[in-house]
């Protein structure tokens, strides 16, 4: 990703970006320190780039449509989910489930992993809307998927 910085002399605390195409235009403060503004620019380019990743999984891989299907096979469409998306800042878990709210978080790393890990994965975080916990009630549903061993063999490889 280019980068073009924009020193003005009118402004004078805060620094914005944009994407254009694949030019990160940044508009900063003529006085702004080279290493203060070197800092903020790969924070906006770690934002930007975040945003790209997401926006193409999301185009490539619809995981509502994922869910429902699953939801349909495994659940018999007991299941009720309010959301499901990828997130970018989900690092050290490969999903999360908030069953109060019925949402589903699903790790970006998960997007780039076989499809079969995929369904694992929102399999598990569905099964989580049933059980919330990881009783051996939850471990039976989970089980319904045949490969759920082999894909929890594949994340523990992946960390």
């Amino acid at each position: 990703m280019e980068v073009k910085i924009i020193r003005s002399s009118r402004r004078r605390r805060t620094v914005s970006a944009r994407l254009v195409n694949d030019l990160l235009l940044v508009n900063a403060p003529l006085m702004l320190a080279q290493e203060r503004l070197d800092k903020i620019v790969s924070g906006f380019k770690l934002k930007f780039e975040r945003k790209k990743i997401k926006a193409e999984l999301d185009k490539e891989q619809n995981l509502l449509d994922l869910a429902s299907s699953l939801n349909e096979k495994y659940f018999g469409n007991k299941v009720k989910l309010e959301s499901i998306e990828y997130v970018t800042t989900q690092n050290s878990r490969f999903g999360c489930c908030n069953y109060r709210a019925a949402r589903i978080r699903i790790s970006h790393k998960i997007g780039l992993m076989p499809e079969w890990v995929r369904k694992y994965v929102v399999i598990h975080e569905m099964a989580h809307l049933i059980e919330p916990n990881h009783s051996k009630a939850f471990w039976d549903i989970v089980a319904r998927y045949k490969l759920a061993e082999r894909a929890r063999g594949y994340l523990m490889a992946a960390r």
